[in-house]
């Protein structure tokens, strides 16, 4: 079976298997590896280090730099280590000296002990000789061990396995993506179409798939680079002579995730006090929301507080527990005295004092509208120059429907600073008083021009009955008198309709019998009287009457 015939499952299999082997030989050298140990601070410390190991740690003395001891240290034990008559057991620690123990290989003094370096490592100084002692004697076995040919064999046949594994693994990597390619553009690319039409096309479906081909463009290239880092690093470290780089190359990731992990596990504390405060914030705010819920459904009464005041309230309240809870939180907040932190602060700080005049002036008419009681949702209203019904009141802008359908979004500043005119307050109880004029010669009766004016508002829909309509003579000019007929009504919701059935109306009144309308302005006697006989009152397309 070719390696192009190979099943998903076998596929699957195989890569598992190899980087379960992979790992292993990176385990073997990447842990051999002892990572270097917090130094004191302000103490002059170097480490004695062969092949990429640290054995071990020295104190700078007055006139001894600590470099310079460790560099020499180094040398002796390697010279005795490519020393092959050298004997590592026959290391002894001699205390003759009672200022200081010395590690002795016959009469080389390989290693001094003094009294600084006990205190550094907290223990007496005669044992920590014989512990410096043992570790000389295991690093130059080690160090022989590692260059002997044995050793070495096995670590290039290990280094030329790693490679098969590592050939291996570029070409899966490359096979698998190549299928998660060929997979997306046969079956996700058509769910990328469906959701591209459902979403009305806000974004284009080359893009949608664009963006999904990059990703997993970039998906491989993180996949060959851990490959590469696993791979240099397993085989660096087989050998002594490149251990030291495949420790540094080690270290180069190994350190930024310890101090990620340090300062997870310093954070951890606050991290939980945030959580809590999250939960208590939360059930909080779910409390509030189902207890004025519950005021404005009227299961709670609470008095001088109006119903549809408790959902603008609640809003209000939970912009108060939020922003306290933030306030709370923000010293707990991971980063929060960095310098970065402090400077995204201050520029959101900026950011809201130049926008925040309108705010808070949008946000104070809101809080003053929902309490003063001005309008409610549904109410008729004039503000300024719109007239319409309220659909929707916001702490911050109130929306109105115009007759013509249309949606205004006024500021709720503007509101509070222009006059408001509510035509629906008292419509339902005590009815809507609504007017036009009319002027007619001072030849007509003005019993008549009134009697007409209440019959014809009698026909008028959605005029109240009672009271009953009444004439108001509001004008005398050289020509005619100005009549104004006054009517209630109660249903607000079409005022444009019903005035114009109230103008019809009277058009109608007036030619039945025979009276001339002058209006706007009468500023003569016609030769003629201007009126339409009862036989054009209906003339096409004029619907016949019933």
């Amino acid at each position: 079976m070719t390696l192009a015939r190979i099943t998903a499952r076998q596929f699957t299999l195989g890569l598992l298997l190899s980087v379960w082997v992979f790992s292993g030989l990176i385990g073997a050298s990447a842990f051999a590896q002892q990572p270097p140990t917090a130094d004191p601070v302000g103490v002059n410390l170097a480490p004695v280090i062969i092949d990429g190991k640290k054995l071990l740690r020295v104190r700078g003395l007055s006139s001894y730099p600590a470099t310079r001891r460790a560099s020499e240290v180094r040398q002796r034990i390697i010279d005795l280590a490519n020393d092959q008559s050298f004997d590592p057991a026959l290391l002894i620690v001699s205390n003759e000296d009672p200022a200081r123990s010395i590690v002795m290989a016959g009469d080389l003094e390989v290693l001094n002990v003094f009294d600084e370096d006990a205190e550094l490592e907290n223990v007496q100084r005669e044992l920590l000789a014989v512990v410096y002692r043992d570790v000389i004697a295991d690093a130059i076995l080690q160090y022989r061990t590692d260059r002997s040919v044995n050793r070495l064999i096995n670590n290039s046949l290990l280094a030329l396995t790693a490679t098969v594994v590592f050939v291996f693994l570029l070409w899966a990597i490359s096979r698998l993506f190549r299928w998660l390619v060929n997979w997306t553009e046969r079956d996700v690319r058509r769910s990328v179409q469906d959701l591209a039409t459902r979403t009305f096309h806000l974004l284009h479906p080359g893009q949608l798939w664009a963006l999904v081909a990059g990703l997993l463009r970039l998906l491989r290239l993180v996949a060959y680079l851990a490959v590469v880092y696993f791979y240099l690093n397993a085989v660096l470290g087989l050998y002594p002579w490149t251990r030291p780089a495949a420790r540094m190359l080690f270290r180069f990731v190994i350190d930024p995730l310890e101090s990620l992990w340090l300062g997870f596990v310093a954070a951890l504390p606050n991290l939980i006090f945030l959580v809590v405060l999250w939960i208590v914030t939360s059930y909080l705010l779910k409390f509030l929301r189902a207890l004025f819920q519950s005021i404005e459904r009227g299961r709670i009464r609470l008095e001088s507080f109006e119903a549809e005041w408790a959902m603008p309230t609640y809003k209000i309240a939970r912009i108060l527990v939020i922003a306290f809870a933030i306030v709370v939180a923000y010293p707990y907040i991971p980063g929060s005295d960095s310098l970065a932190f402090k400077g995204v602060t201050v520029f959101v700080g900026i950011l809201l004092s130049l926008g925040s005049s309108s705010l808070i002036a949008n946000l104070l008419a809101g809080l003053s509208m929902t309490y003063r009681g001005a309008f409610r949702v549904g109410d008729r209203v004039k503000v300024g120059e719109t007239v319409g019904l309220v659909e929707e009141l916001k702490v911050m802008t109130t929306r109105v429907r115009t007759p013509k359908n249309e949606i205004v979004i006024i500021p709720n500043s503007n509101i509070l600073n222009t006059d408001v005119v509510n035509y629906s307050h008292l419509a339902k109880t005590e009815g809507l008083l609504l007017h036009t004029s009319v002027s007619i010669g001072y030849d007509t009766p003005w019993r008549q021009v009134e009697a007409m004016l209440i019959q014809a508002a009698g026909r008028t829909e959605r005029l109240n009955k009672e009271p009953p309509p009444f004439v108001l003579q509001t004008s005398m000019g050289d020509f005619s008198v100005e009549y104004q007929i006054n009517a209630y009504c109660s249903d607000v919701s079409n005022l444009l309709q019903t005035y114009s059935n109230l103008h019809a109306h009277i058009q109608d009144v007036f030619n039945e019998y025979g009276v001339q309308i002058m209006s706007p302005a009468y500023i003569a006697d016609p030769e003629t009287a201007k009126l339409v006989p009862p036989e054009l009152w209906h003339k096409d397309p004029a619907p016949k009457p019933e």
